[in-house]
């Protein structure tokens, strides 16, 4: 993988941030040893993991212990989001500052840097997609599940309205798009996100987009913006490439925002076209 040269200096630009994305990981009590061989096997050229929801199974404290001296073998930042498991036991704050504690840079509504690349990130919420998507109408229930999606929505949006690099790479668990969950049943596809998240997405022109939790849903899609959105929920990935370590490895150039190839498989380093 050649870097990029900077047209009329005769010098080699600096090369792009390469980051790997997986989600879903479902650590249980009984999960030591387990994913340690997973995190091994990191391309050595990544430069970030990042880690989209569900990190726990029942969002227990002693889950998120494992789970750590499971990372201890990564030596590259870690950033990732909270899913819906992480709140399962209503411990998703002590979760979470264990995970802090461990190094993880943890984004709820926050933004965060490396190498002028910008990392914003968030749960998200459910409500469908399109003309779908569920309408705060009716009784108090259903406008207090809208409303958790209008909030999870505004907390993209204001993490990705601090970030003034001029890549933008946006971190959920639920899926922003319906292209991404197609494979789901019809009938859950409301459960596994909402077009509610597209809309900061599309506002604040991000570069890519990873999320999980849509298990038997599809790779990739794109925001009606184009940006490519990547499902990296770890069944889905094990699913799809067996053969492979399962991992979304993406190139971010050391610029500008570049298309990336379509449908790569995970273990794989995108290359970005000028």
């Amino acid at each position: 993988m050649s870097s990029p040269v900077t047209p009329g200096n005769g010098h080699k630009a600096d090369p792009g941030l390469v980051v790997a994305a997986v989600g879903d990981l479902h650590c249980t009590k009984t999960s030591a040893g387990l994913l340690q061989p997973i995190f091994s096997q990191l391309d050595p050229r990544v430069g970030a993991l990042l880690l989209c929801g569900d990190l726990t199974d029942y969002g227990l404290p002693e889950e998120a212990q494992v789970l750590v001296k499971e990372l201890s073998v990564v030596r590259v930042p870690i950033i990732a989001t909270l899913g819906n498991h992480d709140f399962e036991s209503g411990h998703q704050v002590e979760v979470g500052q264990i995970l802090r504690d461990a190094g993880v840079h943890l984004l709820d509504g926050e933004a965060y840097e490396i190498s002028g690349v910008g990392f914003a990130g968030a749960k998200g919420f459910m409500g469908g997609f399109g003309r779908r998507t569920l309408e705060p109408w009716g009784e108090d229930a259903t406008k207090r599940f809208v409303r958790e999606a209008a909030e999870e929505a505004m907390k993209l949006g204001a993490a990705l309205g601090k970030l003034r690099t001029p890549l933008r790479v946006a971190l959920l668990h639920y899926a922003p798009i319906q292209a991404t969950v197609l494979g789901e049943p019809e009938e859950i596809y409301a459960f596994l996100g909402t077009s509610r998240l597209e809309e900061p997405l599309n506002r604040n022109e991000v570069t890519l987009v990873f999320h999980g939790h849509a298990h038997h849903g599809s790779p990739e899609g794109r925001t009606t913006r184009g940006a490519p959105v990547y499902n990296v929920a770890l069944p889905l990935l094990r699913a799809l490439y067996p053969e492979r370590p399962p991992f979304r490895v993406v190139e971010l150039p050391p610029a500008t925002p570049r298309e990336t190839s379509p449908a790569p498989p995970p273990g794989e380093v995108v290359g970005a076209r000028p």
